[in-house]
């Protein structure tokens, strides 16, 4: 199909970018082409002198993944920056790649780390150093008959030490400022920056400072002044061209403390927040005609005419449930999220056609999905601590909530906030609602230690 169509088309899978991408008139297209079937690219896997990330991959499976936890610390700390939990569950490393953004945070770690990028084609593959990938702005190797099918990263062996850190305008839903990637190995530093010119930077002088030197302060000093001469930052509404030459210095040198400390992990919670509980749907159908057949909160759905619609505008205007709510229609407000198969998504960012022959939750069904009462607990929490006031907002809160209940047992306040943090509230400064969070999963993990027998005499 890419090398019939050609220019003519777009690829989408987790859609977080292309959607976007074609509401604000950029890289506009007539064919978007599904590839999101092809389960077999969805992988991640750990092949020895390598990591294998598939074409399909999501940040969510490189936060799942044992051998990236262990083996490219940089990733997953870039992956936990991207969005917000409703964003990881669908975007995918290699659309973060093909975006070509300096600012898309899991590049910067996948060129200090090293690694190639598989492209096929239907006259066979190539491979391309990731360093190489990157021609300009927004701008890639990959011709338009090309898929992206695997990126192989070379992982951290034993005694070498990595960290990504970001610098961004809030802690969630955030694009960089500055990034930075280090990798220090036993006989050089890799180093590479992001956000401050087209394509990622990677500083060598500062690679130069460090080589063959113990990591002590007169050495990392000596690397936060060399950076200087390998940047010429740009300017813009995040921040000044000035001020990012001074912030890249300070972060380079807190990197570089930072692993001289061996705290590389410091702030990597041993258990990710996913909002993600991974159904499979019950549902058979025919192949897609124009009619998306869904299960929806529970019953069998033919919503028809939808095909070019979001997910959002679907289910709002066709199946006429308006509970989910637009409020930015570019996946930064939360107020859309709906459960996809078991997934808390932003529903502005899903292609309506994918929903065919899956399950959906909606704020309408959230209670009758957890117990059949009138009532899910963390609904009833919202009402005991007053945690609703336009409530424009809330069915999305509720919705990334009640997952979160779902995927853990007692979630931490820090959970909470996580689970939220693709969720923006303009009016209540969000202390209700994580008192709220809080109730429900007390009242949640106080009903599971009830034994069998007596819930039900209950």
């Amino acid at each position: 199909m890419l090398r019939e169509y050609g220019d003519a088309a777009r690829i989408v899978s987790g859609g977080t970018d292309v959607l976007v991408e074609l509401q604000r008139g950029v890289k506009m297209t007539q064919t978007l082409i599904d590839i999101t079937q092809l389960r077999e690219l969805k992988y991640v896997r750990d092949d020895g002198d390598r990591i294998a990330i598939g074409g399909l991959a999501t940040h969510n499976d490189v936060l799942a993944s044992q051998a990236c936890a262990q083996r490219a610390l940089p990733l997953v700390q870039a992956c936990v920056e991207v969005g917000a939990p409703q964003i990881r569950t669908r975007a995918t490393i290699a659309g973060n790649l093909v975006t070509a953004s300096p600012a898309n945070d899991t590049i910067v770690p996948l060129i200090a780390m090293g690694g190639e990028i598989v492209l096929q084609s239907v006259d066979g593959e190539r491979v391309v150093d990731i360093a190489e990938f990157f021609t300009g702005f927004r701008k890639t190797q990959m011709r338009a008959d090309e898929l992206l099918r695997e990126i192989r990263m070379r992982p951290l062996a034993a005694g070498e030490r990595g960290i990504f850190l970001k610098l961004g305008l809030r802690r969630a839903q955030a694009i960089s400022v500055i990034s930075v990637a280090i990798v220090i190995t036993r006989s050089e530093a890799r180093i590479a920056l992001g956000c401050l010119a087209p394509t990622i930077v990677r500083a060598k002088n500062a690679e130069g400072a460090l080589a063959g030197k113990p990591l002590n302060a007169q050495t990392i000093a000596s690397a936060a002044r060399a950076v200087l001469a390998d940047v010429s930052p740009i300017g813009d509404v995040r921040g000044s061209a000035e001020y990012r030459r001074l912030a890249v210095s300070a972060l380079l040198e807190r990197g570089l403390q930072r692993i001289a400390d061996d705290a590389c992990a410091e702030g990597v919670p041993e258990r990710h927040v996913l909002l993600d509980t991974g159904e499979e749907p019950a549902l058979s159908v025919k192949e897609f005609d124009g009619t998306i057949v869904s299960i929806v909160n529970g019953k069998r759905s033919e919503l028809r005419d939808a095909g070019r619609k979001t997910l959002l505008n679907a289910l709002r205007e066709n199946a006429g449930l308006t509970g989910s709510k637009e409020g930015c229609a570019e996946g930064e407000c939360g107020a859309c999220t709906v459960w996809l198969d078991g997934q808390a998504v932003m529903s502005c960012l899903v292609p309506a056609a994918q929903a065919h022959g899956h399950k959906l939750v909606t704020i309408e069904g959230l209670a009758t999905s957890h117990n059949g009462k009138p009532l899910h607990p963390l609904q009833q929490a919202y009402i005991d601590h007053g945690a609703v006031q336009c409530g424009f907002c809330i069915p999305g809160m509720l919705m990334a909530g009640a997952k979160l209940l779902q995927e853990c047992d007692a979630p931490t306040l820090e959970q909470h906030q996580t689970a939220i943090s693709g969720n923006i509230c303009r009016c209540t400064g969000y202390r209700k609602i994580l008192d709220a969070m809080q109730q429900a999963a007390d009242q949640v993990t106080a009903h599971q230690a009830v034994p069998d027998e007596v819930a039900t005499r209950a």
